[in-house]
């Protein structure tokens, strides 16, 4: 079982943490995080590119000019794909580009992200986030006292306060969510995660199938 250095928002070590190593120490599936990642980049892409057919281009209800004796190429309609101005052979129509993937795949490929942060020594836990009015000097004064100034960022808080979440908003790369909507992505796409001590409970129960 994992155990952790607990902070304060000074970057004092105020205790320790044990993580549940169902969640925090499991055996990392690179194959399952690449599948997890990539369906819910593709579940953010629009799908809404759209090009004209032949058959939706305005114009070219008749032959451009007689079938034969002209000296010119035979024509059915100025809205062939052959034309400037005609419809678009093979381009893209609407579409969903949506993977579907088993929930205990994705429960395993944030375990495994997870996993690795804590090899990597990327994963911090605080005892909590205490502002008394939104300030993002603040934030800036805990993320520095933390080591994650100027990186990217994912706060993992069990409650998420108007103070803290205006003091975070304006900074560059901090993400903040709560226990239930921790992502693959957010995960592997930060630099450091911090997760508050009453919320590590909370993503081991969402997490532990």
């Amino acid at each position: 079982m994992p155990e952790l250095n607990l902070y304060n928002s000074n970057g004092e070590s105020v205790g320790n943490v044990a993580l549940n190593d169902k969640v925090f120490d499991v055996e990392i599936n690179e194959h399952v995080v690449h599948e997890a990642v990539n369906a819910q980049l593709a579940a953010k892409r629009a799908g809404t590119a759209k090009t004209k057919t032949r058959g939706e281009v305005n114009g070219g209800g008749s032959k451009p000019w007689r079938q034969k004796g002209t000296g010119r190429a035979r024509h059915g309609s100025i809205r062939s794909p052959i034309w400037v101005g005609g419809g678009t052979t093979f381009g893209p129509q609407p579409r969903s580009y949506k993977k579907n993937i088993p929930k205990k795949v994705k429960k395993l490929a944030v375990k495994s992200a997870l996993t690795d942060k804590v090899r990597n020594e990327e994963l911090v836990v605080v005892d909590g986030f205490d502002f008394a009015q939104p300030k993002t000097q603040q934030m800036v004064s805990v993320l520095d006292n933390l080591n994650a100034k100027d990186q990217k960022v994912l706060i993992v808080l069990d409650e998420i306060t108007e103070n803290v979440y205006k003091s975070a908003r304006n900074i560059p790369g901090v993400r903040i969510v709560k226990p239930t909507q921790v992502t693959v992505y957010d995960v592997v796409n930060s630099n450091k995660v911090i997760v508050q001590e009453d919320a590590v409970n909370q993503v081991e129960e969402v997490l532990v199938v």
